[in-house]
This record gives structure tokens, sequence and C-alpha cells, in this order.
């Protein structure tokens, strides 16, 4: 018996390093899909400015280093699926051999024992299968569990209202503390690389209308994404109203900064159009709720959409649903972020594929709503 807790013990141990190679494996080839993805909405930009021996350096370093996670973890699953069971096996033979060969073991005792050792054979086999199984399970999960989250936040009683007045400093008055302050930031994709952001300083005051440009790969929605506590910077100091986001809480800094990621980063989830207008609010919605929803859409050009919608807000979009046009999309993601109620509003090359009706309708709404606002985009 002793014997046996010793080798599910060991192979506990064998298990437990699996998940991490496993965990490490589906977060790098989530990252690559995305930088793929970014490389090709980006492919006529890169090929102006990208040297040629350097154009594909970056995808090379990250797909060998892939490559070389994957074999380490295929090994340690090979070895929790055949040698738990296998390993067993030889074990308790080697350790029924001196007996055997003595003749110390009855007829029935020899059988007992050669039957035991072939009962939990055939069990460990099956419990390392759904072992792997489970721990597959539980790092998709840990994928997916923030978007069932956000769709049941409950409202925090007892927060402030977003206010929505510029604190602009007046005359005679001490300028405002910013409301972000981002010192020394640095923030790099993969290690070995020159990073993204470098020593990036950043001070964002209450009211501020800010338009961030650059060229693609220059770390315009890398920074979005730290300040939106998507991504941890690697060094350097980020604030948020004088505290950083692990004395706040990762939660408490999302309900305060909120942005409308790049489109191929954002998504229609299978629901009611309600339901992806509201990510991130209480659920279900009041009716209060639904109505600033309708009033939102309608200041940006989707009355015609909630018109043609046979139940409006609550009709299933999404892939199986009311299939939305690209324009409608966008809105639907600026809409999604406009409602949020957060102190900053950030939006990643948002209003690209708006024409110039809905760009302008969809800009006065932006500015209208947002107590803080910061607009990434191309020149």
């Amino acid at each position: 018996m002793a014997l046996l807790f010793l080798w599910v013990l060991a192979s506990g141990l064998a298990l437990r390093r699996y998940y991490s190679l496993r965990k490490r494996w589906t977060q790098m080839r989530l990252d690559a899909t995305h930088h793929l993805v970014e490389q090709m909405v980006g492919h006529q930009t890169r090929l102006a400015q990208e040297s040629v021996e350097l154009r594909h350096q970056e995808e090379d370093a990250a797909l060998a280093a892939y490559l070389r996670h994957s074999r380490k973890m295929d090994q340690t699953a090979a070895a929790v699926a055949a040698a738990v069971p296998g390993g067993w096996l030889i074990l308790s033979l080697l350790l029924l051999a001196p007996a055997i060969i003595v003749g110390d073991f009855t007829t029935g005792g020899l059988a007992l024992s050669l039957g035991g050792t072939l009962f939990l054979l055939q069990s460990l086999d099956l419990l390392s299968e759904g072992l792997l199984l489970a721990t597959d399970a539980v790092v998709v999960w840990g994928k997916v569990i923030p978007l069932f989250r956000a769709a049941a936040r409950k409202r925090v009683r007892g927060l402030p209202e977003v206010a929505f007045e510029t604190r602009a400093s007046q005359d005679g008055e001490a300028e405002p503390e910013p409301l972000i302050d981002a010192t020394d930031l640095v923030y790099g994709y993969r290690s070995g690389l020159e990073p993204v952001l470098q020593k990036c300083d950043l001070k964002i005051r209450t009211g501020d209308r800010i338009l961030l440009e650059g060229p693609s790969g220059c770390g315009k929605s890398t920074l979005l994404a730290l300040l939106t506590g998507l991504r941890a910077p690697q060094g350097g100091l980020l604030l948020l109203d004088g505290l950083d986001r692990s004395t706040l809480g990762e939660s408490a800094w999302r309900r305060r900064v909120a942005a409308a990621p790049q489109f191929h980063e954002n998504h229609v989830f299978l629901g009611t159009f309600a339901f992806n207008l509201l990510l991130g609010r209480e659920w279900p919605p009041r009716q209060e709720d639904l109505a600033e929803a309708e009033a939102v859409c309608r200041a940006l050009g989707l009355e015609e959409l909630l018109q043609k919608m046979p139940a409006g807000l609550l009709q299933m979009v999404g892939e199986t649903g009311w299939q939305l046009s690209h324009g409608e999309r966008g809105r639907l993601f600026i809409a999604r972020a406009l409602l949020q109620h957060a102190d900053l509003l950030g939006f990643d090359e948002s209003f690209a594929a708006l024409d110039p009706v809905n760009l302008e309708r969809a800009l006065a709404e932006v500015l209208r709503r947002s107590p803080t606002l910061l607009v990434v985009a191309h020149p």
C-alpha cells in the first residue's frame, strides 16, 4: 500500500509538470495566432517598413520556441500516459519475482497478487488518460472563464458615479493629479528580442482627449493593453489614481479603464445583441440598462439595424444568429466600451471601418460619453 501511495504521488508530480507545460503551450499558441493575425492585417505597412532580412525573424524565433515547448509537453504526456501504468506493472513484477522464484507463494496467493496487479494496471491506465483530459479541460476553462465572469459580474454597491466633468485646472489652482501615471514602462512579447515599449512615460488626466498615432508595430496597441490591465508591464511603474494594479485589484482596475481593442481581437459572441452590448455589466440587465444600450446604438447610427432585427435588442447574433456587417460590428464594439461607464476609455483603430457619416456620429457620441479618452490610430 505504501508503494502504491508513493507511485501515485510520483505520478501526481509528473501530471503537475504536464499542467504547467500545457498551460504555457496554450498561451504560446494563442500569442502566435494573435501575432499572425495582426501581421496579416498590417501586411502592406509591414512590407513598406521592415527590411526583407528581418521580416520573418520574430516569427521564426517564436515558432522554434513553440516547437521546443511542444516536444517537452508531448514527452511529459507520454510519460504520464504510458509510464504510470506500465511502470507500476514492471515494479510490481520485480517485487513479486523473488517470491515466485523461491516458491513462497501458494497458487491462490499468486493468483490474488497477479490479479490485484493487473487490476491496478488497468485502473492506473484509465486514471492517467482521464487526468490528462481533465488537465486539458482545466487549461481551456482558464482561458474562457473570464468571459463568464464578465457576463455575470455584479454591480458593486457604493462606488461613486462616474464624473463626466473635466478636471481642468483653473487660474491659481494646482494642477490635478493624473488619472494614469506611467513611468519607464517596459514590455516585450518574446524573450531575447528587443521590447516593443522601452522607457515609456505617460500622464493622463481626467478630461483629456488624446490621439495616439504611429506606424504599425510601434507599440500603440501594446500600450493600450497595459493601460487596460490586459497585459502587465515587465518593468516600470503604472498607477491608476496613485495605486498600482496589485493594490487596486484587477477587477477594480478593469472597471475604471475599458477599451475597444482592434477589430481582429474583438468578438461578437453567440447570444443576444443586448448580451454583446452589456458585457461587463450586471446580468440579467435592468430595464434602464436596456434603455441606455438602445440609446447608445441609436446615437451610433444603429437604429436601422434595430428596426430590421425582429427581436430588437433581444435578437440572437453571432455565427448562427443575425449576421452583422463589418461596420455594424465596429459600432457594436464602440457601444460596448461606452456602456462600461469607465473613467478612461480607449479605442484602438475603432473608427477605421466607418463611412464618413457614421464616423462623424460615432466620434460625437464617444466624445460626449467619455470622461477621459485615448484613441489609437494610424497617421
